[in-house]
């Protein structure tokens, strides 16, 4: 019978270990969509740029994303946070590897909620400057210039929801963590 309990111990421990060796799967897949959704915001935002012509051909007006502090900050915003999600994927690859590892989770925790604010702060200010493209302040003289500029609002709109797509996945992944952390004690 002592066999037969020590088998049984072994067979939780080892289902233990798949649970987390599948979460640190996990872990890693939301890490290249999230690397994905905002290298592809900060491309989209940091290339777009529409001139339209004003009475004649050599006169025109430019929409540009740097013509505006909180695009560049947007794009800057997003290529840190991609360049971190580089770097984060080799440890992620390490939890893969050691499923039981615990303070490199912790860490992962508290730079991936830098992340978070940073990506949130970027995310929010440009979505300010989207808004006021598209409908405009009246009361301040800010036209909205989305009726002339089509293509430049179209793209800075999409870029946004890449942004918010790589916050709701930043917001998983320290869920995520948090909750393994919480069940290894």
């Amino acid at each position: 019978m002592a066999g037969l309990e020590l088998g049984a111990k072994d067979s939780g421990s080892a289902r233990k270990a798949g649970v987390h060796r599948g979460v640190a799967v996990l872990d890693f897949i939301l890490r290249l969509v999230a690397l994905i959704a905002t290298l592809a915001s900060a491309i989209a935002m940091g290339t777009t740029d529409e001139s339209l012509p004003f009475f004649t051909q050599f006169i025109r007006f430019r929409a540009k994303y740097n013509d505006l502090p909180t695009f560049t900050f947007f794009v800057v915003a997003n290529s840190i946070v991609s360049a971190y999600l580089v770097l984060s994927l080799a440890l992620s690859i390490f939890h893969i590897i050691r499923s039981g590892a615990q303070s490199s989770r912790v860490v992962l925790i508290f730079f991936d909620t830098g992340m978070l604010s940073l990506l949130t702060a970027g995310a929010s200010a440009a979505a300010a400057i989207v808004y006021l493209a598209h409908k405009g302040n009246t009361r301040t003289n800010w036209f909205a210039i989305c009726q002339q500029f089509n293509s430049f609002c179209e793209r800075i709109s999409g870029s946004l929801i890449g942004s918010f797509g790589g916050i709701i996945v930043f917001i998983l992944l320290i869920l995520m963590s948090a909750v393994t952390l919480s069940r290894r004690h």
